[in-house]
């Protein structure tokens, strides 16, 4: 067994060997085989409704980065930029083809990022929420180390030597509710029920998690990956108010075996309600078919539980793939 370097046996969340999720997994032996079985038997995910060209018609646009004014942009799946006060924050940045460690092999893109590294603004702070591969792209990493290397790695617990091998000068890995400061910005890395792993071999050896950036005007909280627990109230309790938030919305089907690591839009809305986020935008959604989940689904969804919950759409919002949404 290999100790994990990080234990400490006072927090709940660390193990001796790695680190645990918030609440229990219900997915046992054999659980993943059979989704697979299901998976092909049942023929999912379902292409769009229109198809997948008319989805990307529908749903994706390229990147406009022009001006210097605050503003979000969704990049694809869960990779945000976000510009406030000329400081240039970029989320779990996979701008490649395929969520996957090959590039012949693994989920690839239904539709294009919205931009390519090379087409960026200069990035100031990059977050990481795990190590998954629709999360930590190595090639898309290598590109913004090379092309900003002054950037600054804000990871949880276990990633920083990855990153550092691929080219990251500076790197600085946290654990849940450890922060760092930038540039007078205070980042938090907050808990998240997920889980990790890179190979068959290293299985929650890293730690997950979501983070909280906390500015003089505006406070972001980007979930990263994450399926529902009652503790994630306790990030708007410690770090709160939120006023804008990035929640994932997709990848969240069957819901047997999906529920412990992804929430689905009628959560996503929930946690925006428990954690009194102001606004909130949908990502993880859209991009990659990672689940039985149609690509169109997730904002069918969305918009249900908005009306269901009482949340106004200007409130928690669906924009396409590359929109930008000034602040």
């Amino acid at each position: 067994m290999r100790r994990n370097r990080y234990f400490d046996p006072d927090k709940s969340h660390h193990t001796e060997d790695g680190f645990r999720a918030l609440q229990p997994f219900s997915n046992g032996p054999g659980d993943f085989r059979r989704w697979q079985r299901e998976r092909r038997q049942e023929q999912h995910p379902k292409p769009p409704e229109k198809g997948y060209l008319a989805f990307e018609q529908r749903w994706w646009q390229e990147a406009d980065f022009d001006g210097h004014g605050d503003a979000l942009w969704w990049l694809g799946h869960a990779s945000v930029l976000l510009r406030l006060d000329g400081l240039t924050v970029l989320t779990d940045p996979v701008l490649g083809q395929r969520a996957s460690p090959v590039s012949f092999a693994g989920p690839r893109r239904r539709t294009p990022p919205a931009a390519r590294v090379k087409q960026l603004p200069p990035v100031d702070v990059v977050l990481i929420s795990h190590n998954h591969y629709d999360h930590l792209d190595r090639a898309t990493v290598r590109q913004l180390v090379r092309r900003f290397p002054a950037a600054c790695f804000l990871v949880p617990l276990g990633l920083a030597r990855w990153l550092r091998r691929h080219g990251a000068q500076h790197v600085f890995e946290l654990d849940w509710y450890q922060s760092h400061t930038h540039r007078g910005t205070r980042f938090t890395c907050v808990p998240a029920q997920h889980w990790s792993a890179r190979t068959p071999w290293d299985r929650n050896r890293t730690l997950w998690g979501g983070w909280v950036m906390q500015h003089h005007r505006l406070s972001f909280y980007f979930a990263g990956d994450t399926g529902y627990a009652p503790q994630l109230a306790e990030i708007g309790q410690r770090l709160g108010p939120i006023d804008l938030a990035a929640l994932p919305i997709g990848a969240y089907a069957p819901r047997w075996f999906m529920s412990s690591q992804h929430i689905d839009p009628n959560q996503a809305v929930q946690l925006h309600r428990e954690l009194g986020i102001g606004r909130s935008l949908a990502i993880h959604w859209g991009a990659f078919e990672l689940a039985d989940d149609a690509l169109d689904e997730p904002p069918r969804q969305l918009k249900r539980a908005l009306r269901e919950h009482g949340v106004s759409s200007a409130d928690f919002r669906l924009m396409p793939i590359g929109a930008r949404w000034s602040l």
